[in-house]
């Protein structure tokens, strides 16, 4: 009997701390999912999609072709295509990928450290945590609506990327969430790190500059994007659980420029 009670315990004690380890691993799922939000991936996002700016409600109406609006999106579609063959385009092929890997490397160039999982996996989860709320619920309402054309599909043309266009093209131009994920991501890391928000939030603005280099959307998808992004973080910073990874992510930040600081 002592010796089952004894086994019996020693499983009990090996299946909590199995839950207590699974509870404090993160998990990481970038999948797409149309219909999904907080209530039921609440490892994967802070917001439901009724908790989540509505970009229909508060964007204006896409550009229609022949009016003033859209000749400055030709123009720019134009300076964008100017550029492909430069060091600038590069970069812009460079900030296509879109993953919160991809995102986190890109706006670490504006930083004196790298971020990932392995050295700052609290601000990395915060950042992973926030990109289907920036990306998805945020401008899930006029993407479906306006299921605006994108440059390339409209003009016939191939981008800087053309392994994306066959699966970009069911998806609405208006507005950029690639843009809405790197501006929102730019303005949550230049609050974590005030001391080079010039940098990060300047690196913010050429990931969405770069997908109308590339011929994957429309300047006033982009600056329809920025404009999400920031109305996401605004209210991501209602959220509780949001509060709270963000003060862990800041403590994790200044360690780590702190001892930056003592190697000088």
């Amino acid at each position: 009997m002592f010796i089952m009670k004894t086994k019996l315990s020693l499983i009990l004690i090996s299946l909590i701390s199995s839950c207590f380890c699974f509870a404090k691993t993160p998990v990481y799922d970038e999948t797409y999912c149309g219909d999904c939000d907080a209530a039921n991936q609440p490892w994967k996002y802070y917001l439901t999609i009724g908790d989540a700016p509505n970009s229909l409600i508060l964007l204006p109406d896409t550009p229609v072709i022949g009016t003033a609006r859209f000749a400055y999106d030709e123009e720019q579609y134009l300076w964008g295509k100017a550029l492909r063959d430069t060091p600038r385009g590069d970069q812009a092929v460079s900030d296509a990928n879109y993953s919160v890997e991809a995102f986190s490397a890109a706006l670490s160039e504006a930083l004196p450290f790298k971020i990932n999982k392995e050295k700052t996996p609290k601000t990395f989860y915060l950042l992973y945590h926030m990109m289907q709320d920036a990306g998805q619920l945020a401008t899930r309402h006029a993407k479906e609506h306006y299921m605006r054309h994108r440059p390339y599909m409209i003009y016939g043309e191939n981008t800087c990327l053309e392994s994306d266009q066959a699966t970009l093209s069911t998806d609405g131009s208006y507005p950029s969430g690639h843009t809405t994920v790197g501006w929102a991501m730019a303005l949550v890391l230049a609050e974590l790190v005030p001391e080079y928000q010039n940098q990060i939030l300047l690196r913010g603005i050429e990931l969405g500059q770069s997908r109308v280099i590339c011929g994957y959307h429309f300047q006033s998808d982009v600056n329809a994007g920025r404009i999400m992004g920031a109305a996401v973080v605004a209210r991501l910073h209602a959220d509780k659980k949001f509060q709270a990874d963000l003060i862990k992510a800041k403590r994790e930040v200044k360690r780590i420029l702190a001892k930056i600081s003592s190697q000088k």
